[in-house]
């Protein structure tokens, strides 16, 4: 066999980072080294793999035809070497776990406590064998459980990857909140916001990507037609912190906003829109190789209850 693992990392490093200087420390060899690796890796394949344009490598046809090939086969060969690190398949030790941001913050501690709970303290103390976990937004994590980045994917909206297994996980209720003294309740204490206010709001939002601005506008504007932004955040923390100093009103988790509305800095709008709700996903690739830490991970999250 001409192939080797360590040529498919190398490969996969220069593509990533786009030199071989780069992708050298990122493999730990020299640069020279590197440069000997990917030549050998073309020649073996009677092929160039990457275009020089000036210092810069850029993938090639080939190249792309060889990528998502070169990440399974690492990704299998990785999930091979992690299942024996730790013999107990109940641990989750190991795992590249990758969360959409109120998934990632308000849920996968608890669940991972649990995890922890049901282990009976016995997973190890050593870091390199605690999971690794990636908060992103939903676009970004369906990506980079399609590039096998990381083993398994929670995210809170619609997956476009055609190549990811999705399986509707549990539900979340989102609300519309804003300040006590938000302009929008003025003169109707204690009554519905009529839909014509609504549609003249200020609305505070997620960046395009992100699994709650998609739920959000996929529940609201069947209502409302339209959103007028007041600003786009990267996260959720951000938006109902901007929502209680009356920036606007929003529409979010309400595990995102319990604790702000249960000391009144945010009240939870009365509409006469039907109650909102949403799917959390749970993802992972089609063709990868389900080790039984992953599995029973899966299992685990498919049981768990908030």
């Amino acid at each position: 066999m001409r192939l080797t693992l360590r040529q498919l990392q190398i490969f996969l490093a220069i593509a990533q980072s786009g030199t071989t200087t780069a992708a050298a420390e990122t493999v730990s060899l020299s640069q020279s080294a590197t440069s000997a690796a990917l030549n050998e890796l073309e020649s073996g394949l009677a092929t160039s793999l990457f275009d020089r344009v000036g210092k810069r490598l850029m993938l090639n046809d080939n190249g792309r035809l060889l990528l998502p090939q070169a990440s399974q086969i690492l990704d299998a060969a990785n999930t091979i070497e992690q299942q024996f690190l730790d013999q107990n398949a109940t641990s989750g030790a190991g795992l590249r776990i990758g969360a959409s941001t109120t998934i990632g913050i308000y849920l996968l501690p608890a669940i991972m406590a649990a995890l922890n709970t049901m282990n009976n303290k016995s997973q190890t103390t050593s870091g390199a064998h605690h999971p690794n976990v990636t908060i992103a937004n939903t676009g970004d994590i369906a990506l980079a459980v399609s590039n096998f980045e990381v083993d398994i994917g929670l995210i809170e909206g619609p997956c476009h990857q055609a190549d990811l297994t999705v399986e509707p996980w549990i539900s979340d209720e989102l609300i519309i909140v804003c300040a006590p003294h938000d302009p929008i309740l003025a003169g109707r204490p204690g009554d519905k916001v009529p839909l014509k206010a609504l549609r003249s709001a200020n609305w505070l939002l997620r960046e395009a990507g992100s699994g709650t601005r998609e739920a959000v506008e996929h529940a609201l504007l069947p209502h409302l037609h339209h959103l007028q932004p007041a600003g786009e955040f990267g996260n959720s923390e951000a938006i109902k912190y901007a929502a209680a100093e009356g920036l606007g009103v929003a529409c979010l988790s309400r595990r995102v906003v319990a604790d702000l509305l249960s000391i009144g800095r945010l009240v939870e709008m009365k509409t006469s829109i039907p109650k909102l709700e949403r799917r959390f996903y749970l993802i992972h690739h089609q063709h990868k190789m389900l080790s039984a830490r992953l599995a029973y991970f899966l299992d685990f999250c498919r049981h768990w209850t908030a």
